[in-house]
């Protein structure tokens, strides 16, 4: 499948996807209007939960390019173009992660080379070739979201793929974010800048959604030399094809809408707002405004190849969409480890939007015999290792709809008693984006992005389970009541 093919998919679904002619201003305007679509996740309210993605095709400044946002910002819309349930994603990456298919290269005219321009060219320019959106006023500048950057480790050889965000800073300059120890393409600039070389990499926009998705695992899942690409083989049973690209000795995503070809410059660094000067960058996931970083890394762009009539994809910092880009490979990090600790013992993972994703997990827990209370706390400590940057995890019964925050809420208010069911891990490293982990926030905290772990457990203990029964109902005929239930 490519973006293409997700897009047809969803037409079939009067629900999944809505167009607009009207000419939008992609300086602000595009997100704050989708921002009331269907942006859903911590994004400023009022916002839409669930709502459609949006495809604008009139788009101020790019006569021939149309925008989509928000494919993925419905964990329903997610499950439909990944084949699966909403309540399986997070076992399907999972199953994908432990049985991965590698990509292939083909020397066959890709599409995403139908139209080739050249940074030598006279007129290139990445604003006028880019329709990148900044998401508010506040921006850095516009920024591309949604790209798939590959590379390959100078020593090692092996190649991987990852979501960076990525500021244009002149007509053949990208900023690039790149947290330090954090994700593999860092890993490889900051050998290349040892060897005094440049890196090449790929920016790769409009592709598949299982290759997004599925890039954004991290450690201990994929480790540096996993290459993320091979996840979204596996889940459609088939090769991700890769193409070499035009300017640079690397290669891209054949499918993808756009494909821009630079290098990364060896220990040169730029301050990401150098051209707003707002002392911002975007919007991050938590929802708040990210500081704009003086420590980017450098892309100098060799090229842009694109598709005839393209379609960039972009997405907004604290939407839904971000929840469950990062969220779905963090359920299946996360089911990974304690399933092979505790096997059977956690029956599912779901990453809360309200965490980004990437702070908050619920876990469903399974007790059959009296040997398994406890384990349900040994479960979250795994959690807490599966994924760092993990900060709360509440634990319920199986009789609990983990997707329903209700439904969680009403564990937490029946079979929790504060003094005795918190557990607190303090002083551990968790995410430096959460604004409340730092010395500012309490002169107790001793650095930027020290959290104390919390478990919440709300489960009933074994003993009681007969007293914690809900009530139950009668079981319908469902074929007698089908168009009402």
């Amino acid at each position: 499948m490519d973006l293409r093919e997700a897009i047809e998919l969803l037409k079939k679904d009067n629900n999944q996807l809505i167009e607009t002619d009207i000419l939008v201003d992609p300086n602000a305007e595009l997100s704050g209007v989708y921002r009331h679509v269907g942006a859903g996740g911590t994004v400023m309210r009022p916002t839409k939960i669930d709502g459609p993605a949006m495809i604008f095709n009139k788009v101020k400044g790019h006569e021939n390019a149309r925008v989509i946002i928000g494919l993925l910002a419905s964990r329903e819309r997610v499950a439909k173009l990944l084949g699966t349930k909403k309540e399986d994603l997070g076992k399907l990456l999972c199953d994908a992660a432990l049985n991965p298919i590698e990509p292939v290269v083909s020397r066959e005219k890709a599409p995403c080379q139908e139209v080739i321009h050249r940074a030598t060219d006279e007129d290139f320019d990445l604003f006028k070739l880019i329709p990148a959106p900044t998401n508010t006023p506040q921006d850095a500048g516009p920024y591309i979201t949604m790209g798939m950057c590959y590379a390959t480790h100078p020593d090692t050889g092996l190649s991987d793929v990852t979501i960076h965000r990525m500021c244009i800073q002149s007509k053949d300059e990208l900023s690039i974010f790149l947290q330090p120890g954090s994700r593999h393409i860092g890993a490889m600039a900051e050998k290349a800048t040892e060897l005094g070389q440049t890196l090449p990499i790929s920016i790769s926009i409009g592709v598949d959604p299982a290759i997004e998705v599925g890039s954004c695992f991290e450690p201990p899942t994929t480790p540096l030399g996993y290459n993320e690409l091979s996840i979204a083989g596996a889940i459609r049973n088939t090769p991700v094809v890769l193409t070499p690209c035009v300017t640079i000795n690397e290669n891209a995503i054949a499918h993808a809408e756009y494909v821009i070809e630079g290098e990364i410059q060896p220990g040169v660094k730029v301050v990401e707002d150098q051209n707003s000067h707002t002392g911002y960058a975007m919007p991050e996931f938590p929802g708040y405004n990210g500081k704009a970083s003086n420590e980017c890394w450098l892309i100098k762009v060799k090229g842009v190849t694109h598709r005839k009539n393209p379609i960039m994809q972009t997405v907004i910092g604290p939407s839904e969409e971000h929840v469950n880009l990062a969220g779905i490979p963090t359920e299946a990090s996360i089911y990974n480890m304690i399933n092979k600790a505790l096997p059977g013992k956690v029956t599912n993972v779901y990453a809360h939007p309200s965490g980004g994703g990437k702070y908050m997990a619920i876990l469903q827990c399974k007790k059959t015999v009296h040997t398994d209370e406890g384990k349900q706390r040994q479960a979250a400590l795994l959690a807490f290792s599966a994924f760092p940057e993990l900060k709360h995890v509440i634990l319920v019964d199986d009789d609990v709809d983990i997707f329903d925050s209700r439904d969680v809420m009403w564990a937490m208010n029946t079979r929790f008693q504060g003094d005795r069911d918190i557990i607190t891990i303090p002083g551990v490293r968790c995410h430096p984006l959460d604004p409340s982990a730092g010395p500012e926030y309490d002169p107790s905290i001793p650095d930027r992005g020290i959290s104390c772990k919390t478990i919440f457990d709300c489960t009933v203990p074994f003993e009681l389970r007969d007293y914690f029964v809900r009530a139950k109902f009668m079981d319908i005929d469902m074929d007698k009541w089908k168009d009402f239930v």
